[in-house]
């Protein structure tokens, strides 16, 4: 279970490889703070929760994506971990509980504002495990 960041000239495209949906929501949740700034220097002080819900999961990875981005940009709340459960019935949820502080810009290195993600460019495949990629506009 792991991201990376691939090339590319001015956005950030990920990859996330994971075991199930739970864990790949929560890596593409930390390649999001991995991206806006420096999730080893964020502390757990305080927790919040989210919900998101999707037709498909193409649509529940981009809520996803976009709450994780309301978080820190406009809550202006650092995250250092998440704890996701995906559901199924007739559409998929993804309730979270995610973990972190105030930002403090100094303290968290800020390195780029994520204006929002895209559905350009975005996979998710179940074969055994999960493989996602999602191109973020910066």
């Amino acid at each position: 279970m792991s991201y990376k960041f691939l090339e590319h000239a001015t956005d950030a495209i990920i990859e996330v490889t994971a075991p199930n949906l739970n864990e790949a929501f929560t890596q593409a949740g930390l390649a999001v703070v991995d991206t806006t700034l420096d999730i080893k220097s964020v502390k757990e002080e305080e927790e919040r929760y989210v919900s998101v819900a999707g037709s498909t999961l193409d649509y529940l990875l981009f809520d996803w994506l976009e709450a994780v981005i309301y978080q820190l940009i406009t809550e202006g709340f650092a995250i250092c971990r998440f704890s996701v459960k995906i559901t199924k019935e007739t559409s998929y949820t993804l309730e979270a509980t995610v973990y972190g502080e105030q930002i403090d810009l100094k303290k968290h290195h800020f390195k780029v504002e994520i204006k929002a993600p895209t559905f350009h460019e975005m996979e998710i495949k179940q074969n055994g495990e999960i493989y996602m990629k999602f191109l973020l506009d910066l």
